[in-house]
């Protein structure tokens, strides 16, 4: 990869990566850190990223390098404590995206991830197994019990409207 090749890569994925971080862990420090820590490493392996790959490259090392962190703050959430958690909401909300923000982080941390890489960001079953290093009937039954929890927690549009 060239040095014009990797300032696109910083120019076009670096926003996205961004998002993707502050999404699961909701600390803007930690996610600028996130999102530079992965870069610098692109920057290091650089002669060996081919720039097509460049963005499952970028995604998957920023994924690792929060998973790195969530185990250092000890942030990640037990299975017990997600089904412990409420699975229907009783308050009344005016905007969607505040309900499923809310939804999304009662989520643990695998499944909040798998959703966002694929509902978010638009990545295939299998480019979500890359980075996170699942295989792909993982992903999809991760996928499907994060959908079946959110669906169940939303419960109704009659409570957004």
């Amino acid at each position: 990869m060239t040095v014009s090749e990797y300032n696109k890569c910083v120019d076009h994925f670096s926003d996205g990566v961004y998002r993707f971080i502050l999404k699961n862990i909701k600390d803007e420090d930690n996610t600028k850190d996130i999102v530079q820590e992965s870069f610098m490493r692109l920057w290091n392996k650089r002669k060996n990223v081919v720039f097509a790959k460049a963005k499952t490259y970028i995604f998957t090392t920023a994924y690792h390098v929060m998973i790195d962190i969530i185990r250092k703050n000890k942030y990640s959430t037990g299975y017990s404590e997600y089904y412990e958690n409420v699975m229907t909401v009783d308050n009344q909300f005016s905007d969607l995206h505040e309900i499923l923000n809310e939804a999304l982080e009662k989520l643990p941390v695998i499944q909040r991830t798998v959703i966002l890489l694929r509902d978010y960001e638009g990545y295939s079953y299998k480019e979500i197994g890359k980075i996170t290093e699942l295989k792909e009937p993982q992903v999809k039954v991760y996928i499907y019990r994060a959908r079946m929890f959110l669906k169940k927690y939303i419960g109704s549009l009659d409570r957004v409207i």
